[in-house]
């Protein structure tokens, strides 16, 4: 993965807040990333949150992979 394609990414999900990088092509649309991907999203560089308005680190971890059903909010940026 090179650094021009890497994107930083905020994921939210019922339980976790989700901060990382995904691998997205220069130019691509985010939306149509999360449409086409299969079942998971791997996420690089994570950081996973136990609240979604914030609250502790519980993992740090250099590659996780995020179930695409779990996720109900995705933005660029941290």
């Amino acid at each position: 993965m090179t650094d021009q394609s890497r994107t930083k990414v905020t994921i939210l999900t019922s339980s976790y807040r989700i901060k990382g990088y995904i691998d997205l092509l220069p130019g691509a649309r985010l939306t149509d990333f999360i449409v086409e991907a299969k079942d998971f999203v791997a996420v690089t560089n994570a950081e996973v949150f136990e609240s979604v308005l914030g609250g502790r680190l519980v993992l740090s971890a250099p590659f996780i992979n995020v179930n695409r059903s779990a996720i109900q909010i995705v933005t660029p940026g941290h």
